[in-house]
């Protein structure tokens, strides 16, 4: 029997978003398609694909619900019905599946079982970050989230600087929303004043904001992101150095 295919749908930014003028129409139409997901939030997966007009009664829809918690030898286990020659979708709570989400380990299990992986055109919140950033979008890495825990955040946040100074390549990280200005704050105390920084919070939404500044800058600009989805990025300056960076600053 010849194996279903996954597809990676993704997923608007924000509940306010209008799913269908955004998304692309092979993307709608997979969707609308297919009547098995794996999903992080039954009930807001439920809530997208309502929004994009899904034919069928929601609740006959078959919903797996994977985390980052799921043991290792589930995800074999839940790919039998694609085995058996189902497709099904991977949602994401927002933006690109399998993209600082727990659904890349379901993705990994599909190759190695021989489930062919069929990505989907959507947004994808890193890459409007960079487009929007003015930071080098040639060269760059995601960090995922950074440390919690002051010092070893701080150790964490001047080895980006120094990797983006000497790479000359961007680094973009995320933040548990409500963590958004303890990190801003951590970042102008410990990052070199020429360094660029750009946030770019609530992608998508109607109060979309995208700011790029040097640190300087950003250390006489009174706006903190708050609450909101954001994505940060940063580019040290080749002109600095580490050292010179924490002189600069008493540390």
């Amino acid at each position: 029997m010849t194996p279903g295919k996954l597809h990676l749908i993704p997923v608007p930014l924000g509940e306010e978003a209008d799913a269908v003028q955004l998304l692309a129409p092979a993307t709608l139409q997979a969707a609308r398609r297919l009547t098995r997901f794996f999903v992080e939030n039954p009930k807001s997966a439920r809530a997208f694909l309502k929004r994009i007009g899904h034919p069928l009664p929601l609740q006959s829809l078959a919903m797996t619900t994977i985390g980052k918690h799921s043991r290792e030898e589930d995800w074999s286990l839940l790919l039998q019905p694609l085995l058996q020659g189902e497709d099904a979708g991977l949602l994401s709570e927002a933006g690109c599946p399998a993209v600082a989400d727990p659904g890349a380990q379901l993705v990994r299990a599909a190759h190695e079982a021989g489930i062919a992986v069929q990505p989907m055109v959507g947004p994808s919140a890193l890459l409007l970050a960079l487009m929007a950033s003015g930071l080098n979008g040639q060269r760059f890495a995601f960090q995922g989230y950074l440390p919690v825990e002051n010092e070893r955040r701080k150790s964490r946040i001047h080895q980006v600087e120094q990797r983006s100074r000497q790479e000359n390549s961007t680094q973009l990280f995320i933040e548990t929303p409500y963590r958004n200005d303890a990190l801003l704050a951590a970042l102008l105390e410990h990052c070199a004043a020429d360094t660029l920084l750009c946030v770019a919070a609530d992608l998508g939404e109607p109060g979309e904001t995208v700011l790029t500044h040097s640190i300087a800058g950003w250390r006489a600009l009174a706006w903190l992101p708050g609450r909101r989805p954001a994505v940060f990025l940063l580019l040290g300056s080749a002109a600095s150095k580490p050292s010179a960076a924490r002189t600069r600053q008493g540390r």
